[in-house]
């Protein structure tokens, strides 16, 4: 009678182990910020890229996870007109989530809504260079520039110039319909994002079936979902101070990497008082760097003088130039004739490096004279009041897009410089294509900002990622705001 039930509970047993031994095909990532909308040729927020880029929208070309400019939905191109001409040849089979079918009349819709008149792309600059698009035929489309320019396939790569088809663009910001491995599966606001495997992608499957990317504000309450396992990984973990004691635990992997994330204390250039250089100065030198990055952010980050990162190679070491040095700070301000201080407003955002930083800034501020009155807004507040209403003296954030020293010719960008001399040289380094030549240009762009003063440049944000150790294939560093999970995967 024994024998009877022995081979189904043998097999009871392998099924049990089999599935024990199965590698997990789900995620669950933290995120500190809520994306406002999902579209991100429509939104200047990090947090849409870090849910989007390259999972659910793609471009012609993309960044891969050293930085290196790669293919995407463009298999390959050609370079035409001494450089005022890219030819594109279009992967073939290629469709969007809703099951159309992408072709060279999307990346020219695509390209011509960026560049509209009326457009809200937070980049538009990107496309500033382009005259027009051809479409030759439905696999290969021309892009037509103004002038020679090397930086197009590194503009492509950004968030802001993935493709969108014309039928579902004008719902991405709350149903993105993209070309990725993964597809948008729901939004419930104020919790989490859900994407799920697209079946049909044209390139490699990814090795996940679902993710979900869980915003988690408070850094006390990121370390809580961490421990309890509410979350499988951080990639910017919001909570330094508990990183030793994560990493002395076998079940976590710390990554400590670099980002692309220029941190500033912002200035209203257009506005008083930060209209007058010597104001701008005198904030600057009442600033401590050292003590920022290592009351904020637990010794993480690295001084910059500049808005450029110290990984690349044109970066010039310019933090000498706004040295700590607050008696210079007291003179400048005798001398703009406010010897007596003045009250400005610090608006903050909801990072971490922000909130804990501008507690800090504040104090070091108020050492010299400078009264600054702190208001906490959350980050739909933040894009509306500061970025789009440039309603501000001071503010703090990490400005994560990829080598963005162009934003300084634009004197409509939030912080409102306005330099004739910047904007020529930005111009004619769109036109170089000589290397040599395009370092000299970056660097000498980052000496002008330095030399006025436009912004106090406080570190570069650290990468200070946390996984359970299974977990594989996430990003070390950020090149750009992302959250690739195309490579992730469970170990078995």
């Amino acid at each position: 009678m024994k024998n009877r039930f022995r081979l189904p509970v043998m097999l009871l047993l392998a099924t049990v182990v089999n599935q024990a031994q199965a590698a997990r095909t789900d995620l669950t990532l933290g995120m500190q910020l809520e994306p406002p909308n999902m579209d991100p040729t429509g939104g200047a927020a990090a947090a849409i890229d870090e849910v989007v880029y390259a999972n659910i929208f793609e471009g012609l070309t993309r960044f891969d996870a050293n930085g290196s400019v790669i293919p995407a939905l463009a298999s390959s191109w050609e370079i035409e007109n001494d450089g005022a001409r890219y030819v594109f040849t279009l992967h073939s089979g290629v469709t969007f989530h809703d099951g159309a079918e992408f072709t060279a009349e999307d990346v020219r819709f695509s390209i011509e809504r960026a560049m509209a008149e009326d457009s809200t792309n937070a980049q538009k600059q990107l496309f500033a260079n382009i005259d027009s698009v051809d479409v030759i035929d439905p696999h290969t489309v021309a892009i037509n520039l103004t002038q020679a320019d090397g930086n197009l396939l590194f503009n492509l790569a950004w968030g802001d110039a993935v493709i969108l088809d014309p039928a579902s663009a004008a719902d991405a910001a709350t149903s993105p319909v993209g070309t990725g491995p993964f597809t948008f599966e729901r939004w419930v606001q104020g919790d989490r994002v859900e994407i799920v495997r697209y079946a049909d992608y044209w390139g490699e499957q990814a090795r996940l079936d679902k993710a979900t990317f869980k915003f988690i504000s408070e850094p006390t309450a990121a370390y809580s979902a961490i421990l309890a396992g509410d979350l499988d990984a951080f990639p910017n973990y919001p909570a330094p101070e508990n990183l030793a004691q994560l990493d002395a635990d076998p079940r976590y992997s710390v990554v400590l990497g670099s980002t692309e994330g220029e941190t500033i204390l912002a200035m209203n250039n257009a506005a008083a008082p930060f209209d007058d250089i010597r104001i701008r100065e005198a904030v600057a030198h009442a600033i401590n760097r050292e003590e920022i990055i290592d009351g904020a952010m637990y010794g993480y980050g690295t001084p910059i003088g500049t808005h450029f990162a110290p990984h690349n190679p044109a970066y010039v070491d310019l933090t000498g130039q706004s040295a700590y040095d607050p008696d210079k700070s007291r003179a400048l301000l005798k001398e703009a004739g406010l010897e007596e201080g003045l009250t400005v407003s610090l608006k903050l955002p909801p990072p971490a490096y922000a909130r804990r930083g501008g507690e800090i800034i504040a104090a070091q501020l108020r050492d010299v004279g400078i009264t600054a009155e702190i208001e906490n807004l959350e980050w739909a507040q933040w894009l509306e009041q500061v970025f789009k209403g440039k309603d501000f003296d001071l503010t703090i954030v990490s400005h994560t897009e990829p080598m963005d020293i162009g934003i300084y010719a634009n004197p409509e960008y939030y912080f409102q410089y306005d330099n004739p001399e910047l904007q020529t040289l930005m111009t004619t380094l769109g036109g170089e294509t000589d290397p040599d030549k395009r370092l000299a240009l970056l660097q000498q762009a980052q000496q002008i900002i330095a030399d006025d003063h436009v912004n106090a440049y406080l570190f570069q944000l650290a990468r200070t990622g946390v996984a359970n150790s299974k977990l594989k294939g996430l990003w070390p560093n950020s090149p750009t705001q992302a959250n690739d999970l195309t490579a992730v995967y469970w170990e078995d």
